[in-house]
């Protein structure tokens, strides 16, 4: 775990670098966590370490981090941890060296999204040098090292937490990497419910010159397939695409060719827009599942296991995008396009706390080979952050 002390003057792309060295693939915290302590502390921020173990998952460190005890609270948050960085030797630089070339900070998190970070911290600096350590609200940073993992020790328990001792926040952005093509392009205000549903497909093994004694798992779950796959769930809705459902693994076993197989396990993943909860979503699927293998006749019987990571979501325009889209215009020039694209974010269960958006980086890069972010849009980051407490705690 790297000693990186954090930089003497509070610099959007040197902590960046610092940040990325951390080699903080998630859970593991590489002390990416007491960098920041020690960036945000001589600052009068408050840090408290806020580390939630539960059986069966890993231990997860997470940092909250506050200036101010009352009025307004505006909220950064964001995740320290990142994803494994796969091939080595594909890498052009290594992921962990941080290293500028070309205009670019290369590195695994560079984009998702410690670059966000650290321009979280950057624009609290700059923003309390100008106004004082006094300057009538709040703000904090709340940062998991669990948002690339199962994201259960981390802003879902800070968040209880915080409403358990009588805490608010009153507005929030999560530095996600947002822009598509070019920063600034786009910002979050929901995203899709995420469903994930394990199937068990029995029927009757047997062989396979004798059709009339067997029930063929296989032949009955391409029926399923078909089922969901054929006609689309749904044509979308007003601010969300149209519900998606992708089968991501079919698994049988079977390595003789004269057994028809009596089991098949498959699992399909479903990003679901706002005209479902997951409940009645999981209700239209089954039905459409039962019915398919109704179809086939015979025995055969289907299992479920459902795992949901987020309900749908949607923050209405209003005076928290306003706010972010008229920083964004101002600094960078640019309109940003109001999306709910994308996967899913901890700005599921920030929403049902406060107003939440998700702004940050270029995110074409994130969790690829080569990661990285324009040294430009680093700064240009931490300006629209900058302005948006400006304009926020506006005297």
């Amino acid at each position: 775990m790297p000693d990186t002390l954090a930089p003497t003057v509070t610099d959007v792309v040197e902590l960046t670098r610092a940040l990325v060295r951390c080699e903080s693939v998630t859970p593991k915290e590489a002390g990416a966590l007491r960098l920041l302590e020690r960036t945000l502390e001589p600052l009068g921020f408050r840090c408290e370490r806020m580390d939630f173990t539960q059986a069966g998952t890993d231990d997860v460190a997470n940092l909250y981090a506050r200036i101010g005890t009352g009025g307004r609270h505006f909220c950064f948050a964001g995740h320290s941890d990142v994803v494994p960085v796969g091939d080595l030797s594909s890498w052009t630089i290594g992921p962990f060296a941080a290293e500028l070339s070309d205009g670019y900070l290369f590195g695994r998190g560079a984009a998702d999204m410690k670059g966000a970070i650290a321009a979280f911290a950057d624009a609290a600096a700059r923003f309390v040098g100008r106004r004082g350590r006094d300057f009538g609200g709040s703000i904090s940073l709340l940062i998991t090292g669990d948002e690339e993992g199962p994201a259960v020790n981390g802003t879902v328990k800070m968040l209880k937490r915080l409403a358990e001792r009588g805490e608010t926040i009153d507005a929030c952005v999560v530095g996600e990497p947002t822009s598509s093509r070019r920063f600034g392009d786009m910002m979050k205000i929901g995203r899709r419910g995420s469903m994930t549903v394990d199937l068990t497909v029995r029927g009757v093994q047997g062989h396979v010159a004798y059709p009339e004694r067997l029930d063929n798992a296989v032949h009955r779950l391409s029926a399923i397939i078909e089922a969901l796959v054929r006609e689309p769930i749904d044509k979308g809705s007003t601010h969300f695409q149209p519900t998606s459902l992708q089968f991501t693994t079919v698994d049988v076993g079977n390595k003789a060719t004269n057994i028809a197989p009596g089991v098949v396990r498959a699992r399909f993943n479903t990003r679901f827009n706002d005209l479902w909860t997951s409940k009645t979503l999981l209700a239209h699927l089954q039905e459409r599942i039962e019915r398919a293998s109704a179809a086939i006749g015979g025995n055969g019987t289907i299992e479920y296991d459902v795992s949901v990571s987020g309900e749908s979501f949607y923050t209405p325009p209003g005076p928290l995008s306003d706010l972010v889209a008229g920083a964004i215009r101002d600094v960078a020039g640019i309109e940003a396009e109001l999306s709910t694209t994308g996967g899913t974010s901890d700005a599921r269960f920030i929403r049902g706390y406060c107003p939440v958006l998700e702004f940050g980086l270029v995110g074409e890069s994130m969790h690829k080979v080569d990661e990285k972010s324009a040294i430009a849009d680093l700064k240009t980051l931490a300006r629209v952050y900058e302005t948006v407490l400006d304009r926020y705690f506006a005297a």
